[in-house]
Formats: C-alpha cells, structure tokens, sequence
C-alpha cells in the first residue's frame, strides 16, 4: 500500500514499500491533499498490476497522460519501464539532453530557460531536420523582438548551440544549425558598479551585528561569492596563524583542484573575524550562524541594509563587491595571483570582474599610468562615490 506524507511548507510525497521491505518515494511538491492522493491510488493501481499482469485502464490513460519528467520519475523508482520516444524531434533531443545533463541546480535552472524557448518557438513535435539556420535566425529575431536582455538571448543561443553539438555526437543531426547564429555579449557592463570603500564604511556601520559586517566585508574585500562560498565557511577553514582562509567552492569543484581555494586574510577582514570568532558560541562550527536561514534570499536582507545605511543598492550586490575587489586587487598583484585568490580563470576575470574606472583615465592623463594601487588606496573614484551618496 502507498501513503501520502506531508512535509513542511506544504510539500507532498507518495512512500510504498517494495520486496524486502525497501521504502520507494516519490516527491510531488508543493500540491494539494487532494492531488496527491489521486497520485497515491494511481501508484498503487500500477503495484497491483505487477502483481496480477493487468493494468487499470484508468491507470494507463494517466501513464501516457504524464509528461516525460515525471515519467522518467516513475521509471526511475521501478514502476514503469522507460518510455520510447523519437529523440530525433525537438522535443526527444531536448528530454534525451536534460536527461543526461549534470549541472548545479542554479545552472539547470537557467538551462531550462533555453529549452522552454525552443520548445515554445519551434514545438515539440517538430523534426531536428526542420530546425535550419533560418529557423534559428529568426528564433533569436523573436527574442529580441520581445525585448529580452542582450546577455540573456546570447545565453540563450549559446546553451541551445551546445544542445546541438550534442545533437551531432548522438549522430541525430548532420549540422549545427545554430553555429553561425549571432549571440551577442553575456556581460552587460551598464551593471557593473564599484563600491567605493567610503560606502562600504558606512553599509559596516548600518549592519545589526558583527555577521552581517563579516557578510559584506568578505564579499567586498574578500571577494568570496555569496551566499554559495560565504555560508559554508567553517572555524576550522580560519587560520589567524597563517593568515589565511580556506574557501571551499560549489562553483567550481566539478574542476580537478578547483574544490579550494586559499585566501590572504586581508587586514579589512582580520579585525571582523577575530570580533565574530569573540562572540561565536561554544562548539560554533560555521562563521555564520543567525543569519545562516537566509540562504538565496541573502541579497534582499543586504538590500535593505544598504537602504540603511543611506544609499541606493548597487545593480548586483554581492557581484558587484566581488568585482570590486578584483579590480582593486588587479592593479596591486599579477594575474595569476589575482586567478588563485579569488578562484575565476583570468580570460573571465577580465570580462566579468575588472572594471575601468574614470580613476584609469585621469591618471593616464595626468601621466601617471605607471603608478599602480589607484583605486585600492583611494577606495574608488567620485564617479563611485557621487552614485552612492544619499
């Protein structure tokens, strides 16, 4: 017999027990009682099929009514066999694709952009043949049409481009229809901001305690991404001895040696560990501990510290900081230092991270481009500074 189980937060699952006393689950969500427990009388109808060989008609109608997500569910816990399609359609290389693709949420996420668009534009049913270059011209026509973001539509392309490249090693197309098709630049700089040390001072004394300070100083002069390097960060990743942090990195660990990474314990960031390590209470393993619960809703709550503190909220708050301090960090040390402190391969440092500033320019201007250190010393320009005035 299957059981519905209510979770927290109003998520549902389905449990039956299988030979041998081994619990199956199926986790349908945030779904009604009601809906769940149709779901709970159909798995049970497909149990009782295996036992005597005949399958409720009912049941049956509602397999072939399941999309191939669920589905793949389903076969995946043992109750059904997988089921044939024709991959060789829009629809069956994009399920065959996501089926295979093994990618942080945060990315599949994203992917799963691209593959609404496509299945929205050019229908499931429709033949990988048809998809042309044409076809895909006027696929990226209809997103600009729409008025999408530059990076966007170019992330768009560039991840339906990869799709296809698949295509072609699955020996289910001939060609790439998408390898000419424009993409565009993945980086709007109109977003990039330099938080200026002035402001940082006063966003540090606006903070209600000394995590939040530690929150914003690592991410500004740290350069740590945030949330996913800052609330992992344990006591034993702080050396004070050797003035050093390890930062253990989601992002990149799929990368051979790219799991770690060790950061200098700058002199901004020394003082505010110290205070936290203080005030940490007996046994704390994590550095951040209260505001540990706020997880991917971190960039609203640093929001309204900003608000505080005066300001207006930079485009990207924690990017931003992070490409602060590695446009600060860029004029005082080489690059291949620069790579290994703050854990991005130069080519996207220099794309996605180090800004020009108005400092560059009215220092070469003044003669002064060998001199090194500008923006650090200063803490940014007024530019920066006017912008982030109240």
């Amino acid at each position: 017999m299957a059981s519905v189980i209510r979770d927290p937060k109003g998520l549902k699952r389905v449990q039956w027990c299988v030979a041998g006393g081994e619990r199956r689950t199926l986790r349908l969500g945030s779904v009604s009682v009601r809906q769940a427990e149709a779901v709970r009388v159909r798995i049970e109808q497909v149990l009782a099929a295996r036992s005597t060989g005949v399958m409720d008609c009912e049941a049956t109608k509602w397999l072939e009514s399941l999309d191939d997500d669920m589905h793949g569910k389903l076969s995946r816990l043992g109750l059904v066999p997988p089921r044939e399609r024709n991959v060789a359609t829009v629809g069956g290389l994009l399920a065959a694709y996501f089926e295979n693709l093994n990618v942080k949420p945060g990315t599949r996420r994203t992917y799963e952009q691209t593959r609404t668009s496509l299945e929205a534009h050019f229908g499931k049913a429709t033949a990988l043949s048809a998809v042309t270059p044409l076809a895909c011209d006027q696929w990226r026509q209809t997103m600009v049409k729409a008025e999408l973001a530059p990076p966007t539509i170019a992330k768009r392309v560039k991840t339906a481009r990869q799709i296809f490249k698949q295509a072609i090693r699955w020996k289910l197309a001939t060609e790439n229809p998408l390898a000419d098709v424009k993409a565009g630049a993945t980086v709007n700089r109109s977003r990039m901001f330099f938080v200026t040390r002035e402001a940082m001072d006063r966003v540090l004394d606006a903070c209600p305690d000394i995590e939040w300070r530690l929150i914003f100083a690592m991410a500004r002069y740290g350069g740590v991404r945030a949330p996913s390097e800052l609330l992992p960060l344990t006591w034993q990743d702080v050396d004070f001895d050797r003035g050093q942090i390890r930062i253990r990195s989601s992002k990149t660990e799929a990368y051979e040696g790219k799991d770690e990474r060790l950061l200098p314990m700058f002199p901004e960031l020394r003082s505010l560990l110290l205070e936290a390590f203080a005030q940490a209470e007996e046994g704390a393993e994590r550095v951040i501990t209260r505001h540990l619960h706020c997880g991917t809703n971190l960039r609203t709550r640093a929001n309204a510290i900003i608000r505080r503190a005066g300001l207006i909220p930079w485009p990207k708050t924690f990017v931003n900081m992070r490409s602060s301090r590695a446009t600060e960090l860029a004029e005082r040390f080489p690059q291949a230092v620069l790579t290994a402190w703050l854990g991005h391969s130069a080519e996207v440092s220099v794309r996605h991270y180090q800004q020009v500033l108005p400092e560059h320019h009215a220092r070469a201007v003044a003669g002064d481009g060998a001199a090194r250190g500008g923006a650090a010393r200063s803490g940014g320009v007024a530019g920066a500074a006017a912008r982030n005035a109240a």
